[in-house]
């Protein structure tokens, strides 16, 4: 990897894991590319870290979108080192009662925003030809199933084997791929369920830490993986979930 100040790029940085992403990397030197479809969260993103960063709207649903992003960066920055891939959402309802909207939404960001997003990225480390790092957001839920949960466990179970196809594809050309899965976070998309008591209590009775993550301590652990210290460490689910699936 280069040894220029690295350029990184944040998918659904606007808010929560990938807000802290942002955060954690320009602190360590990085120059951002802060990314989200919600583009009023995004600048805010961007503007609270300075001249190091620059905020794009971004529909990792859509390849365009996706390629476009990876050109404004080229463009910005001259290059891309780092790929972190928090763009995400959750449609819940059991699965007779799931709507086609939802499950086709779900899959669309979670799953295939993932490979476009990575794709993008990875076609041009390769041109650069000095290899790279990209972290997908998985979940707990890529390894177990909650009640409700059918759009986004199979979208999150899809992102786990993506990423561990995508690190035999890629590690030819030094560029690794690993898959982080949060548990309880406390997200703006966790916002709901923890604020209700008896939903709150249920989740977090699992979790043997007996609290939610903060998103800073997700992206402790996506800062490392995409680090030069990360260099052998490619194809790897790492649960960050207080114990709940030891549990």
């Amino acid at each position: 990897m280069s040894s220029e100040p690295r350029v990184s790029i944040v998918t659904g940085a606007g808010s929560g894991i990938g807000r802290a992403c942002a955060g954690a990397m320009v602190a360590r030197g990085d120059r951002v590319v802060c990314a989200d479809l919600d583009g009023a969260s995004v600048q805010t993103t961007a503007a609270g870290l300075g001249s190091s960063a620059i905020a794009l709207t971004v529909d990792v649903s859509t390849v365009t979108s996706c390629d476009e992003m990876v050109a404004a960066t080229l463009e910005a920055f001259g290059r891309v080192d780092v790929l972190a891939n928090c763009a995400g959402i959750e449609r819940g309802a059991p699965a007779h009662d799931l709507s086609d909207d939802d499950w086709t939404a779900t899959l669309a960001v979670n799953l295939s925003g993932s490979f476009w997003a990575a794709r993008a990225v990875a076609r041009s480390m390769i041109e650069q030809g000095d290899g790279g790092r990209i972290v997908l957001i998985g979940s707990i839920n890529s390894q177990m199933a909650l009640a409700g949960g059918a759009a986004y466990c199979a979208s999150k179970g899809g992102v786990l084997m993506l990423g561990r196809a995508l690190a035999v594809d890629w590690a030819p050309y030094e560029i690794t791929v690993n898959v982080v899965g949060p548990g309880v976070t406390d997200t703006p998309m966790s916002a709901e369920s923890l604020a209700d008591s008896e939903r709150s209590a249920r989740l977090l009775g699992r979790v043997p830490l007996g609290r939610a993550a903060d998103p800073a301590e997700i992206a402790d652990v996506v800062t490392y993986l995409t680090s030069p210290g990360a260099s052998y460490v490619t194809g790897a689910y790492l649960p960050v979930d207080g114990g709940w699936l030891a549990g």
